[in-house]
This record gives structure tokens, sequence and C-alpha cells, in this order.
């Protein structure tokens, strides 16, 4: 499709949920100005969260400030760093895992890294350690080399020790169990009073039971960033809900509407971003053994595409495309670890893709993407990636609709790099017009998941401007209360 075929292409245009990027300094100039007479309202107050992630293909520390009456969030740094830069573990260093690409991690090289990332991104932004940041979640997108779901955990661990490297304080990783051990700006913000933290994250439970699959927290963040970044649009993207990120493994949500709580029905899994990667290591544009998608992306380039071809060849990749439910006994799909037997007993279906059986058809779509690029150019891989990931989306939903997981009236939200980068948001809008009336894109979406999860382990919510509850509904505070015996 040419140019001006795809300018005055009619249809539905996505929602998008575009970061607001701002200044710390402005925000918070802005707390100091005069009320107008006779209008009295609290003034604002920012959160600021830093989000650390270890990903497959990134590594980033994402710096947001929540405005505490309004909810809305804005951008204050995201400094990216490549995982494949990491530095090698040393000889006497345990190596614990590894990335889906097989880059060997160790506790010490991951916090170093870490450190040098917080460090640099605390920096950029002009945020004070100490004055001006307020908690740091920790995530990793990284589960490929791990033999169970616990032993992300180590992981974990290794993040939280370059956070401490780079002088975070212990208190900003913990949440604060009274009113008094917050800081006094804001006290009047918290509801600590009223309800505790119960690990519902905007009113949504994780499968119960111990832990069923290693990203378990991964979905849990992006859907809670979703939530968060559809306040800058007119979709209420509340419960019940479906959650989809695609980072360089695919993580998300299905998510029904029970109260005050709703639990997690769906969990999604497996390969993501990677098979992109993968398309596009077969061009040898890019480096064969670090090289990702994001390397090859041309804005420019992708509007020469040819968008029948590409649809073509993103049919043929699909037949090495494995995206099923994950059957009982599995211990692994995707290369992400998971219990079978627990998600059942938990009431969470799984649904997963893999290229071939746990990513070991990744050379035979590379040799795919080599030949798209020999026979039809750069252009147009470009846009075969961009249909790829839509008729992924595709699929992915019509196992959940097929198992009646999608609750009536669920809202779709996709992040993630491989989600909504190049015409992936015009695509899977096209493929869901049928299964959704409202699909909504965000934009970092595991960032804004990371201060809203803050938030809630502070008890930080906003009853006039509810995040958690039912679509169209008021804050469920009161029911929450009853639930943990509160006064009302």
């Amino acid at each position: 499709m040419s140019f001006l075929g795809n300018l005055f292409n009619k249809g539905p245009k996505p929602v998008i949920a575009h970061s607001q990027t701002e200044k710390l300094d402005f925000l918070k100039a802005s707390t100091n100005r005069p009320q107008s007479p006779g209008f009295k309202t609290r003034p604002d107050e920012y959160y600021v969260v830093a989000s650390v992630e270890l990903g497959n293909t990134t590594t980033k520390c994402i710096l947001t400030a929540t405005n505490l009456n309004s909810s809305k969030s804005y951008l204050l740094d995201k400094t990216v760093k490549m995982t494949r830069d990491i530095r090698k573990p040393k000889p006497d260093e345990e190596v614990f895992g590894s990335t889906v690409w097989g880059i060997e991690l160790s506790k010490e090289s991951v916090a170093d890294l870490i450190k040098d990332t917080v460090l640099e991104s605390l920096h950029k932004a002009n945020v004070d350690m100490e004055k001006d940041l307020d908690f740091v979640v920790r995530s990793t997108g990284v589960t490929a080399g791990f033999a169970t779901t616990q032993e992300v955990g180590k992981l974990v661990i290794a993040l939280a020790d370059g956070c401490l490297n780079a002088g975070i304080p212990p208190k900003k990783m913990a949440p604060a169990m009274t009113t008094q051990q917050l800081p006094k700006r804001l006290q009047n913000f918290t509801l600590l009073d009223n309800i505790s933290f119960d690990g519902a994250v905007v009113s949504v439970v994780p499968p119960r039971g111990r832990e069923v699959v290693a990203n378990e927290m991964e979905g849990e963040l992006v859907t809670a960033g979703i939530k968060l970044g559809s306040k800058w649009t007119e979709v209420d993207y509340r419960n019940p809900c479906v959650s989809l990120d695609f980072g360089s493994t695919l993580a998300g949500r299905i998510v029904n509407k029970e109260e005050p709580y709703a639990n997690t029905i769906g969990n999604f899994l497996g390969l993501a971003g990677v098979i992109s990667d993968s398309l596009a290591r077969g061009s040898k544009q890019v480096d064969p053994k670090g090289g990702a998608a994001l390397d090859l992306y041309d804005p420019k380039l992708l509007r020469k595409g040819d968008q029948k071809k590409a649809k073509i060849n993103a049919q043929e990749a699909h037949k090495l495309i494995n995206i099923t439910k994950v059957p009982e006994g599995m211990e692994r799909f995707g290369t992400v670890p998971l219990d079978s037997t627990r998600a059942k007993d938990a009431g969470t279906t799984l649904i997963g893709c893999d290229v071939g059986t746990n990513a070991d058809g990744l050379p035979e779509l590379m040799e795919l993407g080599g030949q798209f690029y020999d026979e039809d150019g750069l252009p147009t891989l470009l846009a075969t990636m961009d249909h790829v990931s839509a008729i992924i989306v595709d699929r992915l939903l019509d196992i959940a609709f097929e198992e009646k997981l999608v609750l009536p009236g669920s809202i779709l939200g996709v992040t993630g790099r491989a989600g909504i980068t190049g015409r992936k948001p015009n695509l899977i809008l096209e493929y869901t017009k049928e299964k959704f009336d409202q699909v909504v894109f965000v934009e970092d979406g595991l960032g804004l998941g990371a201060a809203t999860m803050a938030r809630c382990m502070n008890s930080m919510g906003t009853p006039k401007t509810p995040l958690g509850g039912n679509q169209g509904e008021h804050c469920i505070l009161k029911k929450r209360m009853q639930l943990q015996n509160k006064k009302t």
C-alpha cells in the first residue's frame, strides 16, 4: 500500500496512550501554585517511582511521577541499555541463568548493570535519591534459562543488590506498614489507616496458591500499567479486561469482574518480540547473535513495504509458530517455566506462544527472515514483522474465546515493543474488531505498572478517580474495608 493509501485509509484509529514527558522541577512547582478564590482542593502531590527491569533484550530504569489527585502519570526519564552488553560473569561468579538468547548472567554482573542504569537515570532526570525518589520496583522478563519458577527469585535478588549498590535505601523497596513511616508530604494521600496491602494490585489478585508461571509478576505489572496509562485516554480500562505485553517474551492476563477483587483466570506466556528479532537476524542486517528488530526499525522504510506481500509472508512464518492452550503436565512452554498442575488448581488457563519446542525453531525462523529479505527487501520485511505480531494477537485471543475466558464487555490492552511499534496497532485493531468494542495501546506499560504497584503497596489510592474496580463503577474502598473487617 502506498503512503497516500495509508494516509487516507478509512477505519478506526488506534487509541494510543503515549507517555507524557515532564520535568520533576516543573511538576513540583505546580504544587505550589495558588488556588482559585472560593475553590478549595488539596494541592497536587507527585509520587516518584523507579521501575527497574532486566529484560531479554533491554534493561531499563523508568522514572515516573504520578499525580496523587488525578492518577495521571508523567515520564521523568527512560534509560535503556541493551542486555546483550552486560559484562560476562567472572571466573569466580556463579552463572545462575541466561537470557532467551543465551547471554549468561551472574548475580554480580546483573547488579553492576542495574547500578549503572539506575544512577544514570536519576542523574538525567535530576531526581534526588533521598528527597525525591519514593519507591523502587524491580521486575524481570528473563525466564528462559531458569529451571523452575522459584529460581527467578535469584534474579530479583540480584536486581535488589544493584539498587542497593546504587545507594537506594532498603526502605524505598518495601511497603510502609503505617502512615507515619511515609514522608510527611505523602501522609495525607495514603489510605493505610483504612486498608492494608493484601496482595491485590488495582483490584486484581494473582492465581491462588504458589506462583504458577515464572512471568507472573510481569503480567501483573503490565495489567496495572495499562490501567494507569489509559487515564490519558477516554477508555475506562478496568475490569473485566485482557492485557498483552509484547516484550521479548509474552506476558499478560485475562481478568474477570469479581468484587472487590477480580481473579486472574487466564495467563499468557512464551515468546513475542524474539520472533521478530529472529526474522531480523535472518536478514544479516543486524548482529546475528545480539541483534534485535529494534536495530532495524525505520518508520520511513516501513511506509515503503508491500503490505499484501507482508501478510503472505507473515502467514508463512506462522506455520512455524505454535500458539495453544498449554497442555497439562508441561513444565516449560516457550522457554518460560511453569507449573501446569498448580495453574489448574488455581483455576487459571495458560495460553502460550512458542516456535518449535521451547524456541528450538528460531533458527528456521531466521532462515525464513533471510528469504523474505532477499526476495522482498527490508521495507517489506519490516512490514512482515508487524503482520506477524498482529496475527499472534489474533491467534492468542481465538484460544481465549474458545476457552470462554473473556467476559462480555472486556477491553483489550496492549503494550510492549512488539505490540505498539510501526503499524501493529492498526493491524491488531483490524484483527480484533469483531472481538472487542474497545482496544487501548499503552507505551511503557511495565514502567507504569511499577508506579501503580508501588502505590498499591502503600495504599496510595485515588477514590475519586479509581484505577481498580469495574468499568463505569465507583471506587471499591468500602468493599475492601469490609473484606478486611475495617470500620466503615
